[in-house]
């Protein structure tokens, strides 16, 4: 279950002629011991792997709909030992690489080798960290390598050309390309730079480049999976799933392939 097993499956999905799609969900949202069967169901979908958010009670990258799950999250007691724990139980039957989304702040507190540690013991594959600099990256990226986790980056389209290079050149996994200025959520569009942007991205990265924030349907994945390799849809999966519309899910995720 290390970093190499997101290079698998992306790649398996990429020679299979299909845009790679990436779902976000919060973990325990609906609690914790609906986890597994959430995972398979999205497994089932046909996802190339899955993003999993831990909650946090201070969230900056997230818009309202993810800030809901993880109030709902955190009132149902999930810790991120918890989530550990649960993906653990499960690790010998996935299929699909585990991504945690989470921030640095609970990282420190539980401990960045231990938690590294854990990780890849609970067979997470690669860990996305939206609030800590490349200039900080020093404090965890040993035991992430120690442990064959991958440190995925996210890019800005505010940040300037040499920094992006940087993060393309830098990232594991993937390159996670933000595709809009703000926090994550549904957007009616995407303009014209935004897709300038993910090609450049592109030009200058050794791994997949997957754009997230603001992709809420099939239309815009496609539209966005021409200038990248896919999509990372959190806020409209996050929202279908809480109302149980587990069909819908199905439809937009192989809609979006």
């Amino acid at each position: 279950m290390s970093k190499q097993f997101i290079a698998q499956s992306l790649s398996e999905k990429q020679e299979a002629n299909q845009n790679l799609f990436v779902p976000y969900i919060m973990a325990g949202d609906g609690g914790l011991d609906a986890l597994n069967e959430q995972i398979s169901f999205l497994e089932s979908c046909g996802v190339a792997a899955i993003e999993l958010g831990v909650p946090f009670s201070d969230p900056v990258a997230d818009g309202p709909t993810i800030q809901a799950a993880g109030e709902r999250s955190l009132e149902n007691g999930t810790t991120l030992p918890g989530v550990l724990d649960v993906l653990k139980q499960n690790k010998n039957e996935r299929s699909v690489p585990i991504i945690l989304m989470t921030y640095i702040n609970p990282l420190f507190k539980y401990g960045i080798e231990k938690l590294a540690k854990d990780a890849a013991e609970s067979g997470v594959s690669g860990i996305i960290i939206p609030d800590i600099p490349l200039e900080e990256e020093s404090l965890l990226q040993p035991y992430l390598t120690a442990h064959e986790i991958a440190f995925i980056r996210l890019a800005a389209m505010t940040s300037p050309q040499e920094r992006l290079i940087e993060l393309a050149q830098r990232t594991e996994g993937f390159l996670y390309a933000v595709s809009v200025t703000g926090t994550t959520g549904a957007r009616a569009t995407h303009e014209d730079e935004v897709y300038n942007y993910l090609q450049h991205l592109k030009e200058n990265c050794h791994t997949p480049v997957l754009a997230g924030f603001g992709v809420s349907n099939a239309e815009q994945a496609q539209t966005l999976s021409k200038s990248c390799d896919g999509v990372i849809v959190g806020s409209t999966i996050v929202d279908l799933l809480h109302q149980g519309k587990l069909d819908d899910i199905r439809q937009l995720i192989e809609s979006s392939l």
